[in-house]
């Protein structure tokens, strides 16, 4: 019996890397939901492909085109997420969601009681609305899966033993400038910010990874994921992205979960169960890799932006959505060549110095409402005075 899914972001890399996977395999899968922003084409063309009947596109203009090239009503087509019940009459088996930004988070929290086991690719709900999520998530039985690489690793990792961890580490490839000279950091610019020696992503994510920014999202999503103080993860640079995360566990173990550069790899995992059968072609154990992994400290005054996790609260609160939003703000003002690749972080650290942004450290999330509001707070504020 084929087992029912849905891929919310399915014209994105995640979503593209995951129907990859399932276009080797189709007799086990049926695809009942697809979703895209923009990309109306590209959803029409895998709808096609994999006999999709529900399809939403948030975009309007992108919506309206749909409709046109559904004239014979072959596919019910939506705007938004309001319609799930008449979509899922029962739970399906699996669900990807990896909708980029903070718009992401309504469709993630609306989605988990229709579906037995969610692979979240969204780091900003995650960061902005654990709390909400995990709320969902027990309220429906619901099981949860990771799909950052690290965080992916440590989960695979712990196999349910969150009360033995004592420490996790994640490693991060320092980008483009790990060994760039700190007297040359004022030069950089936006093209040289853009290569990536590891990873092929989108451009924000590539200069969250050039400013060490994507690293303190993961921070916070491991610490709401496993449920441990910040005191207990520690970041350290590994340039080959090999090693994904380090365990330390009470008893003195250590775990050191690797794997090659390919997010296909905890895309696949979470769409199968440990004890599948199916064998992902990859490259073998890299032993180069392995003996000149290159495990230092990070240099702070290179990566400033780590010096953020000290600003941060213990619990879930709505100052990461303080935080999420100044971020992808001041990485718009770069990419568009408005500030310096070094006024990320010093504009940053200023704004969420700001005495009116304290208040939000005290105060967690209850309904995505609050995240949603002050996330368009946020988005005016910073461009009405930082840029």
């Amino acid at each position: 019996m084929k087992k029912k899914i849905a891929i919310l972001g399915s014209t994105g890399s995640i979503g593209k890397n995951l129907i990859n996977i399932i276009d080797k395999d189709k007799n086990s899968f049926e695809i009942v939901l697809l979703s895209a922003n923009k990309n109306y084409s590209k959803l029409l063309k895998q709808a096609k492909k994999y006999n999709v009947k529900n399809l939403v596109i948030t975009n309007y203009r992108s919506y309206e085109a749909l409709k046109k090239n559904n004239k014979k009503k072959i596919y019910k087509i939506y705007n938004n997420f309001e319609n799930l019940n008449k979509i899922f009459k029962k739970k399906v088996d699996y669900i990807m969601s990896a909708i980029t930004g903070v718009d992401g988070l309504i469709p993630t929290i609306k989605i988990i009681k229709h579906t037995k086991k969610i692979a979240i690719a969204n780091k900003e709900a995650i960061i902005c609305g654990w709390n909400l999520i995990s709320r969902e998530l027990k309220k429906n039985k619901t099981q949860f899966i990771p799909v950052d690489s690290e965080h992916f690793s440590i989960w695979y990792g712990l196999k349910n033993n969150e009360d033995l961890i004592d420490q996790l580490i994640l490693t991060a490839s320092g980008g483009p400038f790990i060994d760039l000279p700190l007297s040359k950091f004022k030069e950089i610019n936006l093209k040289q910010a853009l290569k990536h020696p590891n990873w092929k992503m989108g451009k924000k994510i590539t200069i969250d990874s050039a400013t060490m920014m994507n690293k303190v999202f993961e921070v916070i999503e491991a610490k709401n994921i496993f449920n441990i103080n910040y005191r207990n993860i520690k970041i350290v640079t590994h340039p080959r992205s090999y090693v994904h995360s380090i365990i330390n566990f009470k008893n003195g173990l250590i775990k050191i979960i690797a794997h090659d550069t390919n997010m296909k790899i905890p895309i696949f995992n979470t769409l199968y169960s440990f004890k599948h059968k199916k064998r992902l072609i990859t490259n073998n154990i890299d032993f180069k890799k392995l003996n000149n992994l290159n495990i230092k400290k990070i240099n702070n005054r290179k990566f400033p932006l780590v010096k953020i996790l000290k600003m941060l609260p213990k619990k879930n609160s709505l100052f990461e959505t303080v935080l999420v939003t100044a971020n992808d703000e001041l990485v718009n003002a770069f990419l568009q060549n408005k500030i310096k690749f070094t006024d990320i972080s010093k504009k940053l650290i200023q704004f969420l110095k700001r005495k009116e942004f304290k208040k939000y450290k005290s105060i967690t999330p209850n309904k995505i409402q609050q995240i949603l509001e002050l996330n368009e707070y946020v988005r005016f504020n910073i461009n009405s005075k930082s840029i």
